[in-house]
């Protein structure tokens, strides 16, 4: 930027005028080339396509990688041994997981579910509102795609923050699985199920450490989900579930009167999540450690997508909250030429022939 003394020095009221018109037509040039570059920028269609299909590309990569740890064989589980009459293992065996209070369908429905419903109305809502209110300035701009597609920020932001949870809850299989598969942590219940026959062992001693993996004359697919308990993945995805929901209502909804409501909706979510944990304790599925590793990497996926990728599920700032001082940092500089005035020469030179 230039003051008026500058703009004195740099267009001489007196200067000839070859010497302003050559001094205009390189900032014009200079202007035009800005404007090209900034229109350049702004025309391009290939960007976001690009970003889209590497997303598309690495989502899949997830699914297929869950995918793998829970329905095959890929990965073989490290086959963990345990001491004769072991006390920590002979807890009685609870039933299938169906049978528990809080089975597989039901939590795998609620956290699915629930925050899909909840992420889908919220976005909706505050989109009416906004409209309603004309609150244009807190509105996220429609994105131009190409010469005929449009993306709206309703559809914009609910497929972004939607996308991030679901990455975000194949991201917590794959750490639960992925910690299952290399620890072999045994059950509470693993005895009951493995039925080891003591005689046969040689187990005289309570001391007696057992590391073979033909020790166990039981069902061999139930030893092998008795062999996966660390960390529990019913903890991890209920946890992560609802922290990321509690994020999301605590960053979006922002109406009078909800100081009270969204604290007890989001510590209801909390505790529903927590409850989940200690059932699984309860019912002698899982160790206490189990729910607590699983609780560490639900909560830590949650917050670090959340503040990290979706910067707490904010949109465009307004544009009152840039000072001007930013805008003018942010202005890009142009230089101007300085024309040299005859005068100032003449000037110059009687000077120097005066001393």
């Amino acid at each position: 930027m230039y003051s008026g003394g500058q703009w004195g020095q740099c267009f001489d009221i007196q200067a000839g005028p070859e010497h302003i018109d050559r001094g205009f037509t390189h900032l014009h040039l200079e202007v035009n080339m800005i404007s090209n570059i900034r229109h350049k920028s702004q025309r391009s269609h290939t960007t976001l396509p690009c970003f889209i299909l590497l997303e598309m590309v690495i989502m899949a990569g997830t699914v297929m990688l869950a995918y793998y740890f829970e329905y095959t064989d890929t990965f073989a589980v490290n086959v963990q041994g345990f001491f004769c009459y072991e006390g920590a293992y002979r807890k009685p065996y609870p039933g299938p997981e169906d049978s528990s209070a809080v089975p597989p369908v039901l939590l795998y429905s609620l956290t699915a579910g629930v925050p899909v419903l909840v992420i889908i109305a919220g976005e909706t809502a505050v989109f009416c509102l906004q409209l309603a209110t004309k609150d244009f300035e807190n509105q996220e701009k429609t994105i131009l795609t190409g010469d005929c597609c449009y993306i709206n920020p309703l559809v914009r932001r609910t497929i972004r923050f939607l996308g991030i949870y679901a990455f975000g809850l194949f991201a917590t299989d794959i750490f639960v699985n992925a910690g299952q598969v290399v620890t072999g942590n045994l059950a509470p219940h693993f005895l009951a199920l493995c039925k080891p026959n003591y005689t046969a062992l040689g187990c005289k001693q309570y001391t007696q450490f057992i590391s073979s993996a033909q020790a166990c004359t039981g069902n061999p697919d139930l030893i092998m989900k008795a062999r996966k308990t660390f960390p529990s993945k019913e903890a991890a995805l209920s946890v992560y579930a609802a922290m990321y929901l509690a994020m999301y209502i605590t960053s979006t909804v922002k109406a009078r009167g909800t100081r009270l409501a969204k604290p007890v909706l989001c510590l209801g979510l909390m505790c529903l999540a927590f409850l989940t944990g200690i059932n699984r304790v309860a019912e002698y599925r899982n160790h206490w450690s189990d729910v607590i590793a699983g609780f560490v990497i639900g909560i830590s996926i949650a917050v670090f997508l959340v503040v990290c990728v979706v910067n707490n599920f904010r949109g465009r700032q307004p544009e009152h909250e840039h000072s001007h001082m930013d805008n003018l940092a942010q202005m890009p500089t142009i230089s101007i030429p300085r024309v040299e005035s005859p005068l100032e020469k003449n000037h110059i030179t009687a000077f120097a022939e005066v001393t």
